[in-house]
């Protein structure tokens, strides 16, 4: 009957948190900008009785919001930050708001509202029938820089949790038992010296052949790398004009691989290119780490409860209106590209698929992508699903993405993802000691009890203000 009790007062009040995630769509920040999702939040959570942590890891817009005493600790991660250059109207044409702004194209309007609508729903019903343990929501900026949870899991912030959950906005309800992508985010500063390119080029060690010889070495190494392994560059600074040598240049690297231990070793392998290119140009080569996220580590125990719930929650349904919005979304991408491949690489029938999926043949492999999950999945077992949030074929990071997840069939998706969180959460608080211990030891066999170590260095802050992403 509890979960009953759940499913209504999460039905009764859903129209307070559909507000929510439109008004954080409506007012995009970006990476560590993230003031009005964060403050609007911890409005709402101070409101319902709950305490609250800010500024945490040294960060203005993190924040963490807790209930109740005592064992098990179970968290519920919340994201709310955007995507520069992605302003769109919930339209199924091309359509910005603000030239050039930012919007919501990977729907962390509704992740992070999902995680505040599941938490004050159990809060709740633990109140009620006097449920012991201690329940958490949080808030977590700039996870599209992947660098957010780093900094928050530096400090130490989930060591004492139980277990935590999540899940993100997608084109399926299905459960995310495939592992994503370690990545390391760092760019390659060369320092050398200027000088008249036409009438003393002799007298210059140019930072951009530095900068240019290393971008030639690395794609050398790419024929050297790991199957999955992925390699992307921007060359951020490339001197000021073509008659003067350039003494300065710098280029933005984010490296992929299927683990942390394989991405270290990629790291490495280009760092030794970079010195080359230093060697040969006689120039300095300096590199910071901004990002250094982990693969996600999946539990199972953990996933197979989240799908049972999916079960228990309200059918999704899609009325005739958001059918024929879907069709004019995926109808608006260049035919060229091809949009039958779903988010997760599934196809199916529907563009708004209403099932569950638990695709068990995806348990550990590894796909494209990185997210700092990564980093809590490998302090405390993680469980995490997607739902139906935009029809099959509209890529994240789009504009289309951008409508619909501030449409009526992002908000629907976003309900249900909360259902799922909240009732698993209840069944972890009730039946203490039984899937927590299964999932704690399937957690210490995958880790096989390595000790989580953040990946951006001590001395590396969060940066203040918005982070660009390229």
């Amino acid at each position: 009957m509890s979960k009953q009790n759940i499913l209504q007062l999460m039905n009764r009040y859903q129209s307070e948190f559909t507000d929510m995630a439109k008004k954080i769509w409506e007012h995009p920040q970006l990476a560590y900008e993230e003031e009005y999702a964060s403050n609007l939040q911890i409005s709402k959570l101070e409101e319902e009785g709950f305490n609250i942590q800010s500024h945490i890891g040294g960060i203005d817009t993190a924040f963490v919001a807790e209930y109740g005493t005592g064992k098990p600790v179970i968290g519920i991660l919340g994201e709310y930050d955007a995507l520069p250059g992605l302003s769109q109207q919930v339209s199924a044409i091309q359509e910005e708001i603000v030239s050039g702004g930012p919007g919501h194209g990977c729907g962390h309007n509704l992740l992070g509202t999902a995680g505040v609508e599941a938490v004050i729903a159990l809060k709740k019903v633990m109140k009620e029938e006097e449920i012991s343990g201690t329940i958490r929501y949080y808030g977590c900026p700039a996870e599209e820089v992947l660098s957010g949870k780093t900094f928050m899991a530096r400090e130490g912030v989930f060591n004492d949790l139980d277990c935590a959950l999540t899940w993100h906005p997608g084109d399926s309800n299905m459960v995310m038992n495939m592992s994503m992508q370690a990545m390391v985010s760092v760019k390659f500063h060369f320092k050398g010296i200027t000088a008249h390119a036409a009438a003393a080029p002799h007298a210059g060690r140019s930072a951009l052949d530095g900068v240019e010889l290393m971008n030639v070495g690395t794609n050398y190494l790419r024929e050297h790398v790991p199957d999955g392994t992925r390699i992307h560059y921007v060359i951020t600074n490339g001197g000021l004009a073509p008659n003067v040598v350039p003494d300065e240049a710098s280029v933005w690297y984010y490296l992929r691989g299927a683990s942390k231990d394989q991405v270290d070793q990629l790291l490495t392998r280009v760092e030794k290119i970079a010195n080359g290119a230093a060697m040969m140009t006689e120039t300095n080569i300096e590199s910071e780490i901004l990002a250094y996220a982990y693969e996600t580590l999946p539990n199972e125990q953990l996933n197979e409860l989240m799908f049972e719930n999916m079960h228990q929650s309200t059918a999704l349904l899609f009325n005739e209106d958001e059918q024929s919005f879907a069709t004019q979304l995926v109808n608006s991408i260049d035919q060229k590209v091809g949009n039958e491949t779903s988010l997760f690489g599934s196809t199916v029938d529907e563009l708004l698929p209403i099932n569950f999926q638990y695709k068990r043949e995806l348990s550990g492999r590894s796909i494209g992508g990185s997210t700092d999950v990564g980093d809590v999945s490998w302090i405390t077992p993680i469980g995490m699903i997607s739902t139906t949030c935009a029809p099959v074929g509209v890529p994240l990071h789009s504009w289309q993405a951008t409508a619909s997840f501030g449409s009526s069939i992002g908000y629907k998706g976003m309900h249900l993802a909360a259902q799922i969180m909240s009732l698993t959460a209840y069944d972890l608080l009730v039946n203490k000691g039984k899937v927590l211990e299964k999932a704690k030891e399937e957690f210490k066999r995958s880790t096989k009890e390595k000790q989580y170590v953040a990946g951006i260095p001590k001395e590396t802050g969060p940066p203040k203000g918005a982070v660009k992403i390229k």
